[in-house]
């Protein structure tokens, strides 16, 4: 999935969380942040779809959008969009070269640690891409945390907070609580700040976050509110603003709240960007966002359900769904994740487990992750890498839900495009 050489190389370094290296290096290229207007996006989850759901109806509005998000499914390229298409191959490439060179130029004057995370360099591509493409508003999503992340020397218009989970347990702290502080680092002295329905602990820390930098802020469930419909449809209410029978393409409840929250957010940029109720449906209608409780046929269905509420979301999905055939869960897990959790909040909505891997190097063996399921009551079997696990679940004519890795999801829609005319 890595598929440019300088983001190989740097690929190798993992994550390092911390500001200074990115403060510094994009002061030496003529600081392209200064110009760009920003929505920024952090949460555990949902963080990806509210990103989409803000472009999709800003794009109906007649504004040119930008999105930087994180990771990617298939292609490194889909990070990083403008006007709702991803970057080119060659673009992406003449950018990565630059970068790289400035960055050696760079690394020659800079006291500190010279060398970008794979996810600085990208987000530097970014910014920069963005800054010179005349866009409207840039949406920027949060790669882990928020405090410290490379995407947090941003001056957003607003910044927003989907929702906390656990998940990235050893570098952002050890309850829902520390998960909210590291959060919280994105909200900004002044600007106003939307969040998402959190739990009690999450919402606390927030709170405070947001009153000591005096801002105005808008909380699910008491500024603004969704209420689910028939048909898959949604009203959205704040203060005496009521906008009902909204459609949404995105499939499940939680999908309706990450729309509530977006819209909230375009509540609070709306001296700035004129979106009148026609460009709000339009864009709820046509919003994609791959990968997220997405039928790639009438027997697969794929969700990047990487955490333990991830999964309750998928779960929710499954459950309102006809039980009328065997339902065989096809998983494979990154290292570091909650393996035994994830699959424990699925268990009532399926009658096995395959285990299963794909190619990217933080993926875990079939046999690795099954030795973390043992005394589940059900049955699991161990099927060896993707391209062989995929058919045999197929074959019993059982519906199919891949899910635990969001690299997997991006391995079984990478199997599906190679296909002539499917199963």
């Amino acid at each position: 999935m890595i598929t440019h050489p300088v983001l190989h190389e740097l690929a190798r370094f993992g994550v390092r969380l911390g500001l200074d290296r990115m403060r510094d290096f994009l002061e030496f290229l003529g600081n392209p942040l200064s110009n760009l207007p920003v929505i920024h996006v952090a949460g555990t989850n949902g963080k990806g779809s509210v990103v989409r759901i803000l472009s999709s109806i800003l794009n109906e509005a007649g504004y040119r959008v930008g999105e930087f998000t994180s990771p990617h499914l298939q292609h490194v390229n889909e990070r990083i969009r403008v006007g709702n298409e991803a970057i080119s191959d060659e673009e992406l490439d003449r950018l990565l070269v630059w970068i790289d060179q400035k960055r050696r130029e760079w690394s020659g004057q800079y006291h500190g640690d010279p060398l970008l995370t794979y996810f600085e360099m990208m987000t530097a591509a970014a910014v920069v891409f963005m800054s010179s493409s005349d866009v409207d508003v840039a949406i920027v999503e949060v790669g882990l945390g928020g405090r410290l992340d490379a995407t947090n020397l941003v001056d957003p218009l607003v910044s927003v907070i989907v929702s906390l989970g656990l998940d990235h347990m050893e570098q952002l702290g050890p309850n829902i609580a520390s998960i909210a502080s590291e959060k919280a680092g994105i909200i900004k002295k002044g600007r106003p700040v939307v969040v998402g329905p959190l739990s009690p602990d999450g919402m606390r820390v927030v709170r405070l976050v947001g009153l000591e930098h005096e801002c105005s802020m808008m909380i699910s469930g008491e500024d603004f509110r969704t209420l689910r419909s028939e048909g898959g449809r949604f009203t959205w209410t704040s203060g005496s603003e009521t906008i009902r029978d909204l459609p949404l393409k995105l499939k499940g409840q939680h999908q309706v709240e990450n729309a509530g929250v977006a819209l909230a957010t375009l509540q609070c940029v709306k001296d700035r960007f004129d979106i009148d109720e026609r460009a709000i449906r339009a864009g709820l209608a046509s919003v994609e966002h791959p990968g997220r409780i997405e039928w790639l046929s009438d027997d697969v269905l794929v969700d990047c359900a990487h955490n333990s509420e991830g999964a309750g979301s998928l779960c929710a999905y499954l459950n309102g769904l006809p039980r009328d055939r065997k339902r065989t869960l096809l998983f494979g897990a990154s290292s570091g994740k909650d393996i035994r959790g994830i699959v424990v909040r699925l268990l009532p909505e399926i009658d096995r487990i395959m285990t299963t891997q794909c190619r990217h190097p933080r993926s875990l063996g079939p046999g690795e992750v099954a030795e973390q399921l043992v005394g589940l009551d059900v049955p699991i079997l161990p099927s060896g890498m993707i391209e062989e696990a995929l058919p045999i679940a197929r074959a019993d004519d059982a519906m199919v839900i891949a899910a635990g890795s969001i690299f997997l999801v991006g391995a079984v829609r990478s199997l599906f495009s190679e296909e002539t005319g499917g199963r």
